[in-house]
């Protein structure tokens, strides 16, 4: 049995913010577990709902098996079940189902499906991919909605037939209509999330359609601010929420939009602002370039 079920691990994740934590690295860009135990024990410290470890933030896609599973081990030890802890897996189905199993061995509450790599498949062909990797685990199973792995509702109708763990679809495509469709259509039955990069900025809109919730990269560095800024956004402040938008948030866009690759170095950016690094960046992504560490540094100063 999972440590956490399925529709627990669902009711759970929507009652807060969700941290997506940053994978900390040596120089020589090894995983550095201690610093990241560190790391995850001071976000916990503002409560979230969920720990999203080894996402797109915590660089799933530069991660080995091997690595990865030393990941949500030290994870899952570090939280003690005080928050759920759902896994990033992804790749093809056969290599995803790999990735499953280790999450499964370190204990994970859930996990997370990112898009397959590099392929462009038809929608029965991705419904027959999260189907099979939802086959293979008594684990709840999030489905990420982006890049060249979206669902329409047709296709999500088919997989909550088939897929009582599939619980959560969290949308990172930015189609508004889809995703009101999506909301309304399987409330009650999905926990849908924002996932779009910085998700702040599109906070109001999607909570209005029916998303529970959103990730929060920017509560890797800022927790405070990441909260005061969901907790405006959930009880509808337009006002403080326009404010923090125009102060911090468009500002930080800015920045992040400048390259490709921005949206996860921007994070460890940040960490290396409020002088809690994580290491690089492992490439092909690039850090920021210093004019703009420095651009990042001066609108971090004074919200820690």
């Amino acid at each position: 049995m999972p440590a956490m079920l399925p529709e627990e691990l669902a009711e759970r994740i929507a009652t807060g913010l969700l941290a997506f934590p940053v994978t900390h690295f040596t120089a020589a860009y090894a995983f550095d577990e201690e610093p990241f135990r560190e790391h995850l024990e001071w976000l916990l410290g503002y409560e979230p709902a969920g720990l999203f470890a080894a996402g797109g933030a915590g660089e799933f896609f530069s991660l080995t098996l091997v690595e990865f599973a030393e990941v949500i081990a030290a994870a899952v030890d570090q939280t003690r079940h005080r928050v759920p802890v759902v896994a990033g897996c992804g790749y093809g189905t056969a290599m995803a189902k790999q990735f499953v199993r280790a999450a499964e061995d370190a204990g994970a509450d859930g996990l997370l499906l990112l898009p397959p790599y590099l392929l462009n498949a038809e929608p029965a062909g991705l419904v027959a991919h999260v189907e099979a990797v939802c086959e293979s685990t008594p684990l709840g199973v999030i489905f990420y909605n982006r890049d060249n792995a979206i669902l329409n509702e047709s296709a999500l109708e088919q997989l909550c037939e088939r897929c009582p763990n599939l619980v959560g679809f969290k949308d990172g495509g930015g189609d508004f209509e889809l995703m009101a469709r999506i909301c309304s259509r399987f409330a009650g039955r999905l926990t849908c999330i924002c996932g779009l990069p910085t998700a702040e900025t599109y906070a109001l809109p999607y909570m209005e359609m029916g998303a529970a919730c959103y990730s929060s990269a920017i509560f890797n560095f800022l927790p405070r601010f990441a909260l005061d800024f969901y907790t405006a956004a959930r009880r509808r402040d337009r006002e403080e929420v326009s404010r923090l938008m125009r102060e911090f948030v468009l500002p930080y866009v800015e920045i992040r939009r400048r390259h490709k690759g921005y949206a996860v170095s921007i994070i460890k950016a940040g960490l290396r602002a409020v002088r809690r690094p994580a290491g690089p960046v492992r490439p092909p992504l690039t850090e920021l370039e210093p004019g703009e560490m420095e651009a990042l540094t001066r609108l971090v100063a004074g919200r820690e």
